[in-house]
């Protein structure tokens, strides 16, 4: 959603108050897309600091559905996020570029609350994710979920330089004694 800015940075030490739904039903990223499950409204307040310069202050709570590491069950991940950013008005887009600004979320005189919330998801992603503490993940030759029980399958790891010859003892005739 685009908040338009003019009536903010028209007079100084004036500040909004504005409630932004945001566009995207799921976060989307190299790794894959993640489903946002529930979402609340951005609430903004924006505050003309003069000079040209707008802070930015707000909070959004939302939940994505993310698959654990592990065992690939989705877990939803709650993000409380809360954005306080001061923005130079006066800088123009090259300008943030060679200052090494990462203020994408302005264009002229809106603010795109989609790229505002997005970029901030995005610097507070887990690393990890687990569905809980002690997830035991999917069995390695056969794929079942080792937490809801264990499998069948033979769970003996051979050395790997023992394979060759474990394989001439089980293709031998050799009987035992």
């Amino acid at each position: 959603m685009l908040i338009h800015l003019n009536d903010v940075l028209s007079c100084e030490d004036k500040a909004a108050v504005r409630t932004a739904d945001i566009g995207f039903e799921s976060f989307d990223l190299e790794l894959g897309s993640f489903p946002i499950v529930k979402k609340e409204p951005f609430e903004l307040t924006l505050t003309n600091l003069g000079g040209e310069k707008l802070k930015i202050e707000g909070s959004i709570k939302l939940t994505a559905a993310v698959p654990c590491d592990r065992c690939l069950e989705e877990v939803k991940i709650p993000f409380a996020l809360a954005v306080s950013r001061e923005v130079d008005m006066k800088q123009t887009a090259e300008g943030r570029i060679a200052d090494l600004d990462e203020t994408d979320f302005i264009d002229g005189y809106s603010l795109d609350t989609d790229k505002l919330v997005y970029s901030e998801i995005l610097m507070n992603w887990p690393m990890k994710t687990l569905c809980r503490e002690d997830c035991r993940g999917i069995c390695r030759k056969c794929g079942a979920n080792l937490n809801r029980g264990s499998c069948s399958c033979d769970t003996q790891e051979l050395d790997p330089r023992m394979a060759v010859i474990a394989e001439i003892f089980k293709n031998s005739n050799l009987e035992e004694v």
